[in-house]
């Protein structure tokens, strides 16, 4: 009985860890019913029921992402995403601008080298 007893004291930490860290590592939109620290306070005060609770109640479970979590954060298809298609623009013209640089200094280059051998 003593075994039991360890056992299920070892399975109840652990599931209080788990719990733990899945409520600080859940995103806050996802949070349902309380806040996050309270969630947080809850799991570790009332070991295991906290942890049950929270899964039942406190997250969000639902196969949707959250309201807003694409704008101004989330991920984004490269031809989605103004900002990377500026720097695609942006490299094409610095590209553009040193092929210019580099085909003046070969003609000075050569300019220089003409001279010289005169």
């Amino acid at each position: 009985m003593a075994r039991f007893a360890v056992i299920l004291t070892v399975l109840f930490v652990a599931f209080t860890i788990f719990s733990f860290i899945d409520c600080i590592r859940t995103p806050e939109p996802r949070v349902r019913a309380l806040p996050k620290i309270l969630w947080a306070v809850l799991i570790v005060i009332i070991t295991p029921f906290g942890g049950i609770l929270w899964f039942a109640l406190g997250k969000d479970r639902s196969g949707r992402s959250p309201v807003g979590a694409t704008r101004g954060g989330g991920s984004k298809a490269p031809d989605d995403d103004p900002e990377f298609l500026r720097q695609l623009g942006a490299d094409k013209q610095r590209d553009a601008r040193i092929r210019e640089l580099e085909a003046r200094l070969a003609e000075l280059d050569d300019d220089q080298n003409n001279s010289t051998e005169k």
